[in-house]
C-alpha cells in the first residue's frame, strides 16, 4: 500500500492535514497516534471507506479511488466499530458476505466452515451475531476481512476490547497470514503489541506522518513508547491536578 499527501476536513475542522505512508509487501506494519491524530480517518480513506479531499491511496499499484472494484478484491478490511447484522449467526454472515463477493457456494460453505474453525467459533453455530462478546465480534469481522482471500488486511483496533484468549487467536492467525505472503497494517494503542508484532511503523500526530521505518529505525535505541512520547509532544502532568485525591 502507498498512500501519499491524504487530507480530510469535516467542516472547519482537519482531521487529517498530510498522511504519508508506504506498506512493503510481506510487511507487519503497525499505525500508532494519540486519540485524535486521525489513524481512522486515514485508514478509512486509505481502503476506499472515505473520499479524500486530496491526495492518493494505491494498493499493490491499483489507485483505490480511480479503481475501486479491483483494489478492493486485493483488500480485507476490519474498520472500527464495524456495524454487523446483528440476527444472523456467523456462519450465515460468512455466507452472505461470500455470495456478494461473487465466490461459488460450495466455495463460501468450504471457507466459512474453516474460518468459524480457526476463529473458534464453530461452538456457537446458533448464536446470533448480536449476542456475541467483544472478542467473538472481533474475530468474525476478521473472518469477513480474510473470506475473499485478500493479499492486504487493514485492521483499525483488531485487540481493542479483546481478552487474552481472543487476542492470542488472533495474533496467530495474522503472523501465519504473513508467513505466507500476505501483508497486514494494524492500528492500535498498544505500543507493547505492535513492538511485538510489526517490523514496520508509522507514527501519525495532529494529521500528519511524523515518523515511518521499520521498527527500529523509528524507536532508534529506546521503546516505541518513549519514542511516541516524545514524537507527539505529550507531557507528564508531575504534580499537577487532582489536588483533592491526597490523602
Amino acid at each position: 500500500m502507498e498512500v501519499r499527501g491524504l487530507r480530510k476536513a469535516f467542516g472547519d475542522v482537519v482531521a487529517v492535514e498530510r498522511v504519508d505512508l508506504t506498506v512493503p509487501s510481506g510487511s507487519f506494519f503497525g499505525l500508532v497516534g494519540p486519540n485524535g491524530a486521525g489513524k481512522t480517518t486515514s485508514l478509512s480513506m486509505a481502503v476506499g471507506l472515505l473520499r479524500p479531499d486530496a491526495g492518493a491511496a494505491r494498493v499493490f499499484g491499483v489507485d483505490v479511488w480511480a479503481e475501486p472494484v479491483r483494489a478492493k478484491t486485493m483488500l480485507g478490511v476490519l474498520p472500527d466499530g464495524l456495524a454487523m447484522p446483528e440476527r444472523l449467526t456467523g456462519r450465515e454472515m460468512l455466507t452472505y458476505l461470500g455470495l456478494l463477493h461473487g465466490l461459488e457456494a460450495t466455495v463460501v460453505a468450504a471457507r466459512a466452515e474453516e474460518l468459524l474453525t480457526v476463529m473458534e467459533l464453530d461452538g456457537a453455530e446458533r448464536t446470533l451475531v448480536g449476542n456475541y462478546s467483544a472478542g467473538m465480534r472481533k474475530k468474525i469481522g476478521l473472518a469477513t476481512a480474510l473470506l475473499h482471500g485478500p493479499r492486504l488486511l487493514v485492521l483499525d483496533e483488531p485487540f481493542e476490547a479483546v481478552d487474552p484468549v481472543s487476542s492470542m487467536t488472533i495474533k496467530a492467525i495474522l503472523q501465519q497470514f504473513v508467513r505466507r505472503g500476505g501483508s497486514v497494517v494494524v492500528s492500535s494503542h498498544s505500543m507493547a503489541l505492535v513492538e511485538l508484532l510489526c517490523d514496520q511503523v508509522a507514527v501519525i500526530a495532529a494529521g500528519r506522518t511524523v515518523a515511518e521505518g521499520t521498527l527500529d529505525e523509528v524507536r532508534d535505541g529506546a521503546s516505541l513508547e518513549d519514542t511516541f512520547v516524545r514524537l507527539v509532544g505529550a507531557s507528564s502532568p508531575g504534580e499537577q491536578g487532582l489536588s483533592w485525591l491526597a490523602f
